[in-house]
């Protein structure tokens, strides 16, 4: 009777687990999912350009002369006009006073004799004779004064200086080099692109350009130019872009990323984790009131841990994204709460959360409010 009561317990404890379900049965699976859903993806081509002054010049002298004062500093901004170098204008300036009392000498004595025309008391020969005079020492006066004008070296345009090459005292000839000046208010970027894009370029196109010494500041440029010639060896062309330099941030020389938007679409996008390759084949799997299923798909083109569906998925269907390897055809799945995520971005694994990173997307169209780094928090399944 003892033996038959304890095979009697033991069959119990085989057909039983201890939370009461059969053991030949499994619970629902804990997986993570998403939604399939249009997106806005943008498809981006980059280019390197280098940063060209919109307008650069050497300040030379053009007279062999002393410099008597320097009127800058290194680096200093200087508006157009303003006096950079005085040379010594002594010799000039006796010229100049001596000139103007000639003018004024024969000025008087046309003056008179044109009175006497009037009179009739002289020919009217002498009185062409005077105005001659007149005009040469008008003509004299006027030399004279721009050899003072040659004195004073003023900027040709408003811009930034470059280091000074001459101090008080040197003995400068024309063409001696007293410093650089740069109008870097607008600053003309110089990149080339291959000639498939060609169609897409036009003035007034707007492009982003980026620079390592400022990464997180973007830079509106706008195209300006597009070189007339193709270079043969290489298949690419020449375009010029302006960028209005606010805060003087940008310099010659420097290094650009530019991007230029190639094409804008509609595009049904799934997290990349969704996608089963099995062969040449890939699958998703679905999920419908509770129950998994796999379906076959053609995928497109990815983006940063997404991936374009272009058939078999509509929109607003839920796919699996994470616990993909537990789950078969026909499985029951249980929805795990995930960390909520903004497209695109890298989907978080159930549990609690570590911040990993920051993840920035430049070649996805996300919505304003969604703009910026996503970060992307990872776990583990519980």
């Amino acid at each position: 009777m003892l033996s038959a009561m304890v095979l009697l317990t033991a069959g119990c404890a085989e057909d039983a687990s201890p939370g009461g379900a059969p053991r030949g049965e499994r619970g629902p699976t804990l997986v993570v999912t998403e939604t399939a859903q249009p997106r806005m993806i943008r498809s981006e081509i980059e280019a390197i350009g280098t940063a060209r002054t919109n307008e650069s010049v050497t300040i030379t002298a053009k007279v062999t002369d002393t410099v008597n004062q320097v009127r800058f500093d290194d680096g200093g901004y200087v508006e157009a006009g303003d006096v950079l170098i005085e040379l010594t204008n002594r010799e000039e300036t006796a010229l100049l006073a001596e000139a103007q009392a000639n003018v004024e000498d024969t000025r008087t004595q046309l003056e008179r004799l044109e009175n006497l025309l009037a009179q009739r008391t002289v020919p009217v020969s002498q009185v062409d004779e005077a105005r001659a005079r007149f005009n040469a020492a008008e003509a004299r006066y006027q030399s004279v004064l721009a050899r003072l004008a040659d004195r004073l070296i003023r900027a040709p345009f408003s811009g930034v200086l470059g280091f000074r090459q001459v101090s008080a005292g040197t003995l400068v000839t024309p063409g001696t080099a007293i410093t650089t000046l740069d109008d870097v208010s607008v600053i003309k970027l110089d990149f080339s692109l291959p000639e498939t894009y060609l169609s897409l370029l036009h003035p007034g196109l707007s492009l982003a350009a980026h620079s390592v010494a400022y990464p997180e500041r973007t830079f509106d440029a706008t195209v300006r130019t597009v070189d007339s010639r193709v270079d043969p060896v290489t298949r690419t062309a020449t375009v010029r872009a302006h960028i209005d330099n606010d805060g003087l941030l940008l310099r010659p020389g420097m290094l650009l990323t530019v991007r230029l938007v190639a094409e804008e679409r509609q595009a049904l996008m799934v997290p990349e984790d969704a996608l089963v390759q099995r062969g040449d084949q890939a699958y998703v799997y679905t999920v419908e009131e509770g129950v998994a299923d796999m379906r076959e798909v053609s995928h497109g083109d990815r983006y940063q841990g997404w991936v374009e569906i272009t058939h078999g998925l509509t929109p607003g269907e839920t796919v699996i994204t994470e616990g993909v390897i537990k789950v078969r055809p026909g499985s029951r799945v249980r929805t795990a709460d995930a960390v909520s995520r903004v497209f695109p971005g890298k989907p978080s694994l159930v549990g609690r959360p570590s911040l990993v990173g920051a993840v920035s997307i430049p070649r996805l169209g996300v919505p304003p409010e969604d703009r910026g780094l996503e970060t992307a928090p990872t776990g583990a399944l519980g």
